[in-house]
């Protein structure tokens, strides 16, 4: 992989790790409710199940990139139509005034764990965003080292930023 497409990668990778959603609100629910070792818990599990999701991803890509090449040009394109839509929908997001009281309620590292995991492998927009994100970067001649970087690629970063922000939060007098 060319280090200006990685970099390209790791951008887009970046904005997606950012962009508040239902990821957050666990790993923050975690953080609060447990502390910096189940915020860091949650954080790592769902790193993982990122892995997990453009693991697959690139594997299918494989398989279809070498079977139907039109399918693939169709993938691509409309991978690359999805990427639009939602950052035309990330740039014209309006910010919503929620007064929700948050009760504290103790969690285990399992439920961390399991629940950060969940988060992210259930979330059927994480798939295709994978599908959208990696039919821009991969090609036929894509080897297994490409491939490998790019899942380690997309799983350091989502990880790196969770655990972020569960050690930024249980120090911070914020909560």
């Amino acid at each position: 992989m060319e280090l200006t497409a990685w970099l390209s990668l790791v951008s887009i990778c970046i904005l997606g790790a950012i962009t508040p959603g239902p990821s957050l609100a666990v790993i923050l629910k975690h953080t609060i409710n447990g502390g910096r070792a189940n915020g860091l818990c949650a954080s790592i599990t769902h790193g993982l199940a990122i892995a997990v999701y453009a693991l697959l991803t690139v594997l299918g890509m494989a398989i279809i990139i070498t079977n139907t090449p039109w399918l693939f040009n169709l993938i691509k394109y409309a991978g690359a139509a999805f990427l639009l839509f939602l950052a035309f929908k990330a740039l014209t997001a309006q910010a919503q005034n929620t007064t929700q009281e948050q009760r504290l309620i103790p969690v285990t590292l399992w439920q961390s764990g399991r629940e950060g995991f969940l988060i992210a492998f259930l979330n059927p927009k994480i798939a295709l965003f994978f599908l959208a994100l990696f039919s821009q970067f991969i090609d036929l001649n894509a080897g297994w080292q490409q491939k490998l970087i790019m899942v380690g690629t997309v799983s350091a970063i989502d990880t790196f930023w969770y655990c972020l922000i569960a050690v930024v939060l249980s120090r911070s007098g914020l909560l």
